[in-house]
């Protein structure tokens, strides 16, 4: 079932959920050597925060969600509703460059007038619960703004991490491995053409599931109303805000 789980990350599907070519050269040049003191990676991601209409909907789901299974988590400060464009491994030690580089893709970019459409449900198996989200459509200004990102944060990544990278809780203490590698394989399997834009929403039982994604979709629009760099904790879920990346308005 490891394997399987480890499949459908790599396929794009998971995760909760920004930098440029434009900014020119000195994006280009090689970041400042960690210090010895500070060795550390960090599991990032870097995501776009959605407006009132998608937390609303993503909240009445979650409600229903944990209605049939209250074990779920609930969309909350540990759990946040969000659009991912990157999840990379970083220094540690460069975390601020990361922010600022990210920020300035941000400014370069019309961000809140994006108009995203949500277009359906998905969900990911999960042994017996599966991990439910909402899909969005991926637009050409989304995947350039996800293809300046990639460029700019590369400087600042490393090749892998591991579990050490990313939150840990009391009640969600272990990272498992397809977590560990899907966040070293994002841009080679969840960019591009193989990007799954979406919202994470809960966990329900698969039988539950299948029959939510057999019902009609009432599809809808949206657009971000933020952007933030979280850290990241077990099934790419965005656990903790680094920090808050400011948008042209």
């Amino acid at each position: 079932m490891k394997t399987n789980i480890k499949n459908i990350l790599l396929n794009g599907a998971m995760a909760c959920g920004v930098a440029l070519l434009v900014l020119g050269a000195g994006c280009k040049t090689a970041p400042p050597a960690s210090t010895a003191a500070d060795t550390s990676v960090t599991a990032i991601d870097i995501a776009l925060e959605p407006d009132a209409t998608m937390i609303q909907r993503a909240e009445a789901v979650n409600a229903r969600l944990r209605s049939v299974f209250p074990e779920g988590f609930a969309l909350d400060a540990t759990h946040h509703p969000c659009v991912t464009l990157l999840q990379r491994y970083v220094r540690t030690a460069d975390l601020n460059q990361v922010y600022a580089v990210a920020a300035g893709v941000l400014a370069n970019a019309n961000v809140t007038g994006m108009k995203l459409k949500a277009y359906k449900y998905y969900y990911i198996p999960e042994k017996k619960p599966g991990l439910a989200g909402i899909v969005v459509e991926p637009t050409d200004d989304l995947l350039k703004l996800q293809r300046d990102l990639i460029d700019a944060v590369a400087p600042y990544t490393v090749k892998t991490g591991t579990a050490a990278a990313f939150i840990t809780t009391p009640e969600d203490p272990r990272i498992n491995q397809p977590t560990v590698d899907y966040v070293a394989a994002f841009v080679q399997k969840a960019s591009g053409k193989h990007f799954n834009p979406h919202v994470a929403v809960g966990i329900a039982p698969q039988e539950y599931l299948k029959g939510m994604l057999a019902e009609p979709f009432e599809e809808f629009t949206f657009s971000p109303a933020g952007a933030s760099a979280y850290q990241l904790g077990n099934y790419g879920t965005a656990r903790k805000q680094l920090k808050i990346l400011v948008l042209r308005l």
